[in-house]
């Protein structure tokens, strides 16, 4: 994004501007790459519930500490289910944060829009 896309006198370098866009989107696909490979975890009830996302938000695992809940009626088992929900949202926060951090940058880049192009 070193030449400008408009061209020196004001002309108009459609080459650099789609030069410019293959970067973008060469980068955005890099940072769209790490985040999947990323993997953050949540934990709720001081770690008895753990889940595992990527950066883009896939649930890959679960871990359940033995004894965490009983598992013998419908109420401990929602109860699981409700723990597992706020592991599962605190894995998605962390994971929706390290996305806002990754692709902030290129969100706010962007292309020049028609009117910035003069017509």
């Amino acid at each position: 994004m070193t030449e400008n896309p408009f061209g020196g006198a004001g002309g108009f370098d459609m080459n650099a501007l789609l030069e410019q866009a293959q970067q973008m989107q060469a980068t955005l696909a890099q940072a769209q790459q790490q985040l999947a490979d990323t993997v953050v975890e949540g934990k709720v009830a001081g770690g008895a519930v753990t889940v595992r996302v990527t950066g883009v938000g896939d649930l890959v695992g679960v871990d359940i500490t033995p004894g965490t809940v009983e598992g013998t009626d419908a109420e401990s088992l929602a109860d699981l289910s409700d723990l597992i929900v706020a592991a599962y949202r605190d894995a998605k926060s962390q994971a929706d944060e390290l996305a806002a951090q990754a692709l902030g940058p290129l969100a706010g880049g962007g292309l020049p829009s028609p009117g910035q192009l003069g017509f």
